[in-house]
């Protein structure tokens, strides 16, 4: 069934604004009572995107979760990249998590949340992860989980949920999912934008659309928190319940009637995008971050943007930054990895390239080549394996870089998760905030390949295509 576009002024006005006084104190009243730790697993490292002040830790050993849940912050991210493993490899890692997760709660006495933070997009290893998961805690802690809550809302990168439909904003038009270029990606596509008729794709038929529990809009609106914590209280079997939102606000009032649920000893999965974390976490709003707000000592040097999301934003993304006359830009053929003496090379010759321009101060672009290698009909696996090879070689050019940059900024999601484990060997950092809406800034650890650098991390699919652009010249301060 094709699900017509819609206007996205016309979405947001055809519903009564939420009273937020009466919000703010609902909020305020049951806030307090919410004492789980909360611990979001991220795909990619783009799950930052609405926080700030809140660790994010690149490992799972036991020892790091323990220390997550010694923080002061009732919130910390474990970033596991799993966008970029293989089905086998996200099972292993995610029972292995929820496991940990698990024995220390039970030690420490201590009930917990679980967030699997995925794309707003859709993309991603579901249900494979939470079922994973769903499956290692039952085990593990003698419980059941009671339901799934599925939250991909995102105001800052035009997603939105409305009539069970979820849409990704292109300028003044809502476009269903399932119709946007991410639908169509080679690892992770599907067809529905209905959330209801895509768990039932994704599930295979476990879970029909029919038996989904739906928080509408109108009850969030309403303030019908009774109601909404009533139909959580009812969910059972791990049955899926879908959230729909057009504002932060709503979000906030599905956390008042989820924290109700939750303390009356009802047990869910998580799989949300980056709003819900911060709404669930109690984390303020901040201004978006300036350039006097990450670079404290000018160095001569330049800084150093490497682009490796082939998305169709980030490609028109970079076709706009190399309109700035100042950057200088180095196109990497990562085509010839199926060459590994030809690709030895050309990774050597664009890292000493790229040193030497940035050594002179002028900030250096590293992109991929734009075209997508296409193995054929049947090759997933096989290409996701030579990505992981292209993207061990960029960050290898990051790690081995010989000049320290003013700052580093990565684009794409996979991208950006590897310059910053691989490339800059962060194992716990801390997030500024954000420089633009989406785009978070981590602060990299005493142990970084560079110590306490400014790392922006860009989404393959956020922003205008303007919006690379804008952000290099605060950086630059052209």
């Amino acid at each position: 069934m094709s699900i017509i576009e819609r206007k996205v002024d016309e979405v947001l006005t055809s519903y009564e604004p939420i009273n937020k006084e009466e919000l703010t104190r609902l909020w305020n009243e049951v806030r307090p009572s919410f004492q789980h730790q909360i611990i979001v697993l991220d795909d990619d490292p783009t799950g930052v995107q609405t926080v700030h002040g809140v660790s994010v830790y690149t490992d799972w050993t036991k020892e790091t979760i323990e220390n997550g849940f010694l923080e002061k912050n009732q919130i910390f991210f474990i970033l596991t990249n799993s966008r970029a493993f293989t089905e086998k490899e996200t099972e292993i890692v995610h029972r292995d998590i929820a496991e940990r997760v698990e024995e220390i709660a039970q030690a420490m006495n201590k009930p917990y949340l679980i967030i699997s933070r995925g794309d707003s997009t859709l993309r991603g290893h579901y249900p494979l992860e939470t079922e994973v998961m769903k499956e290692a805690v039952e085990r593990n802690g003698n419980v059941e989980m009671d339901g799934e809550i599925l939250l991909p809302f995102f105001k800052e990168g035009g997603r939105l949920t409305v009539d069970n439909i979820h849409y990704v904003q292109y300028n003044d038009t809502l476009v269903p999912a399932g119709e946007t270029e991410f639908a169509k990606d080679r690892t992770f596509g599907y067809e529905s934008s209905h959330l209801g008729e895509w768990i039932e794709e994704k599930t295979n038929g476990t879970y029909k659309k029919e038996e989904v529990t739906y928080i509408t809009l109108e009850s969030i609106r309403k303030l019908d928190i009774e109601a909404i914590s009533e139909q959580l209280m009812n969910v059972s079997s791990f049955n899926k319940v879908v959230v729909n939102a057009l504002e932060e606000e709503d979000v906030m009032v599905f956390s008042i009637a989820l924290t109700l649920a939750l303390n009356k000893g009802k047990r869910f999965m998580l799989r949300t995008a980056a709003t819900f974390t911060k709404v669930i976490g109690g984390i303020s709003t901040r201004p978006l971050l300036k350039r006097k707000d990450l670079i404290e000592n000018n160095l001569r040097n330049g800084g150093l943007i490497i682009v490796g999301s082939h998305v169709q934003k980030t490609t028109a993304q970079l076709q706009e930054l190399q309109t700035v006359d100042s950057l200088h830009f180095i196109e990497f053929d990562c085509h010839l990895v199926l060459n590994k003496a030809a690709f030895k090379h050309e990774v050597d010759r664009v890292r000493k390239e790229a040193e030497e321009k940035v050594a002179h101060g002028i900030t250096t672009v590293i992109f991929t080549k734009r075209e997508r290698l296409d193995l054929g009909e049947g090759m997933k696996e096989e290409e996701l394996k030579l990505s992981v090879e292209i993207s061990d070689a960029v960050t290898s050019i990051v790690r081995n870089f010989e000049v320290r940059p003013n700052y580093i900024l990565a684009k794409g999601g996979i991208t950006s998760s590897d310059v910053g484990t691989k490339g800059l060997c962060v194992k716990r950092a801390t997030v500024a905030g954000q420089i633009a809406p989406g785009i978070p800034v981590w602060k990299t650890g005493e142990e970084s390949t560079f110590s306490y650098i400014p790392y922006v991390i860009f989404p393959g699919n956020v922003g205008a295509d303007t919006t690379l652009k804008e952000v290099v010249l605060e950086l630059e301060q052209i």
